[in-house]
């Protein structure tokens, strides 16, 4: 049995620097702004896969109060999710996601967060798409203000040990 789910996410830029993104840390670039490390993309990773099982949110999970620790790493939140998945007999099969960002340039990045998400969900690099677009320059994202991630994923059932 499979099922897909879509979630979706945006963090506008805040103060410092040290974007993380699609599990990876992009030098220079200014930090986005959240209660965790803002890492829009996983979050939306996130939220496709509570989604596919009917399980509610990131925010539902992890809300952004004081039982969410302030700057808590998105892989860490991304972790807690494929381990309730598990907990339910569910695991990712695979993930489609698009990120769309003004700034900073993202190509050079997406194999890294390819590798990264796969990783984290215990998936082959085939099973994981990883895209970006400029959003053609129009609104917040256009103007670099935010970045913006949507995301699609598939789970199935796990296999049980005999």
């Amino acid at each position: 049995m499979t099922r897909t789910g879509f979630g979706s996410d945006g963090h506008a830029f805040g103060p410092g620097d040290g974007l993380r993104l699609g599990g990876v840390e992009i030098p220079g670039a200014p930090r986005l702004h959240g209660h965790s490390d803002g890492d829009a993309a996983l979050h939306a990773i996130a939220d496709a896969l509570l989604g596919a099982v009917a399980m509610g949110d990131l925010g539902g999970l992890h809300p952004a109060d004081a039982r969410t620790p302030r700057g808590v790493a998105s892989t860490d939140l991304l972790a807690s999710v494929v381990g309730a998945l598990a907990a339910e007999g569910w695991r990712p099969l695979s993930v489609d996601l698009s990120i769309r960002a003004g700034r900073p340039w993202l190509a050079d990045h997406l194999p890294g967060m390819r590798t990264a998400i796969a990783g984290l969900l215990g998936l082959e690099i085939g099973a994981v798409s990883v895209k970006a677009s400029t959003g053609n320059l129009s609104g917040d994202v256009g103007a670099g203000r935010t970045i913006e991630a949507e995301a699609m994923a598939t789970v199935t059932r796990a296999e049980r040990a005999p």
